[in-house]
C-alpha cells in the first residue's frame, strides 16, 4: 500500500508540473485538435473538384453526353477549349484533364471503326491524376457503351455488378486520416512527455531530491508513466468525441472506452520508451534527436500510413515485432469495424507483453542512472 501511495502522490506531482509547463500543454492541445483537423482535411486521397477542359470537334449527341457526364463534387463542369490551346493550357496548369474528341467521333463509333479519343492528364497533381484518369475512363466508356447500345438496339449486359464498400461507403480519406492522426499523436506524445519528465527533473536538479527521499526508482518511473499516460488517454478521448465526431463528422462504429483501454495497454510500452530515452538524454535537444530515431521507424512500420500488406515481405515481418503495428491494427478493428474484446484480446496481450519487456528495460536503465547519480 505504501508503494501504491508513493506512486500516486508522485504522479500527482507530475501532473502539476505538466500543467505548469505551457509548452508541453500547448503541444498536447495542438496535437489532438488542430493537427488532427489539418491532417484530415489537407491530405485528401480522393478526386475532388478536378478541373476539366474539353475539345469538342465532333459536336454530336455523344460528345455532349460525355461532357455532361462529368459532375461535381468529383469534377468541375468541363470548359470548352480549342485544340491549339491544349499544350499551352496543360503547361500552365490550368486544367488537370483535357478531353479531345475528334471530328466524326460518334459516326465512327456507330460504324464500329474504333476511333481514338485523347485524354490529357496533368500528372503533377498525383492523386487527382491517378484516380481521376480511372474515373474519366470509366465515365467515357460508360457513355459510349450506352450510346452504342441505344443506337444499335443491343441489350444491356446480363451481369449487374454491385460493389458494396464496408466501413467507409464514400471512401473518404478524412475518415481514415483523422483517426490515424490521433493514433500517431498518442505514440509521439507518449514518448515525448515521459522522456521530458525525466529530463526536466535532471535539468531542474530535482532528481537528486527524489533519490534521497524514501521512494524507489520503480515508484518514480511508474508515477511518471501513469501520470503522462492519463493525460494522453484523456486528450485522445476528448479528441475522438469533439474533434473527430463533432467537428469532422466522422462516425465511430466501435466502442471508444474499449479503444481507450487498449490505448492504456499500449501506453505502457510507449511511455517506457520515453523513460528509457529520458535516462539517455541529458537535455531536451538530445531527447528530441533520440525521439526522431525511435518515432520515425515506429510510425513507418505501424501500418497507419501504408498497409503492411503493401510493404516488402521482410519489412512486414519486422513490423510484426512492433507494438505500434499491433496498436494500429486493433484500433482500426475497434473504431472502424466495431470489433469487441473477443476479437482483439490477443493483440492486447501481445502489446502488454512488449510493454512489460520494455518497461523492465527502462527500469533497469533508470536504476543504473539513479545509482550513478546518488
Amino acid at each position: 500500500m505504501r508503494t501504491l501511495a508513493n506512486i500516486y502522490w508522485l504522479g500527482t506531482k507530475e501532473l502539476r508540473s505538466f500543467v505548469r509547463d505551457y509548452v508541453l500543454l500547448g503541444l498536447v492541445i495542438y496535437a489532438f485538435s488542430l493537427a488532427v483537423i489539418a491532417q484530415a482535411q489537407s491530405s485528401s486521397q480522393e478526386v475532388h473538384n478536378a478541373s476539366v477542359g474539353i475539345v469538342d470537334e465532333d459536336r454530336s449527341e455523344l460528345s455532349r453526353r460525355i461532357a455532361h457526364a462529368f459532375l461535381p463534387p468529383y469534377f468541375q463542369a468541363p470548359q470548352p477549349v480549342a485544340e491549339r490551346d491544349i499544350v499551352p493550357l496543360m503547361n500552365a496548369g490550368k486544367f488537370t484533364f483535357i478531353i479531345d474528341i475528334p471530328p466524326n467521333f460518334a459516326r465512327d463509333v456507330t460504324a464500329g471503326r474504333e476511333p481514338s479519343l485523347q485524354l490529357d492528364v496533368d500528372a503533377t497533381a498525383m492523386v487527382q491524376a491517378g484516380l481521376g484518369a480511372d474515373y474519366a475512363t470509366q465515365i467515357i466508356n460508360a457513355e459510349i457503351t450506352n450510346f452504342v447500345s441505344r443506337a444499335e438496339g443491343t441489350p444491356a449486359s446480363p451481369v449487374n455488378l454491385v460493389a458494396r464498400i464496408a466501413f467507409n461507403p464514400n471512401v473518404e480519406t478524412s475518415w481514415f486520416t483523422s483517426v490515424m492522426g490521433i493514433i500517431n499523436s498518442i505514440t509521439m506524445l507518449a514518448i515525448i512527455l515521459a522522456g521530458a519528465a525525466i529530463v526536466r527533473e535532471r535539468e531542474h536538479g530535482t532528481m537528486d531530491h527524489l533519490l534521497v527521499m524514501p521512494v524507489t526508482p520503480l515508484e518514480i518511473a511508474a508515477s511518471k508513466i501513469w501520470a503522462n499516460g492519463l493525460v494522453i488517454i484523456v486528450a485522445a478521448g476528448l479528441s475522438l468525441y469533439f474533434v473527430v465526431r463533432g467537428m469532422l463528422h466522422v462516425p465511430i462504429s466501435g466502442s471508444v472506452p474499449l479503444f481507450l483501454v487498449g490505448t492504456a495497454v499500449y501506453l505502457f510500452f510507449a511511455t517506457a520508451i520515453g523513460v528509457f530515452l529520458g535516462t539517455v538524454a541529458r537535455s531536451m535537444p538530445q531527447l528530441g534527436l533520440l525521439y526522431l530515431l525511435v518515432y520515425v521507424p515506429l510510425a513507418l512500420l505501424s501500418g497507419s500510413n501504408t498497409p503492411l500488406e503493401s510493404m516488402p515481405k521482410w519489412m512486414a515481418d519486422i513490423a510484426q515485432f512492433s507494438p505500434t503495428a499491433h496498436f494500429v491494427s486493433f484500433a482500426q478493428a475497434i473504431l472502424y469495424r466495431g470489433a469487441g474484446f473477443t476479437v482483439v484480446w490477443r493483440q492486447f496481450a501481445e502489446v502488454a507483453l512488449f510493454g512489460t519487456l520494455f518497461f523492465a528495460l527502462a527500469l533497469l536503465r533508470f536504476r543504473s542512472v539513479a545509482s550513478s547519480t546518488s
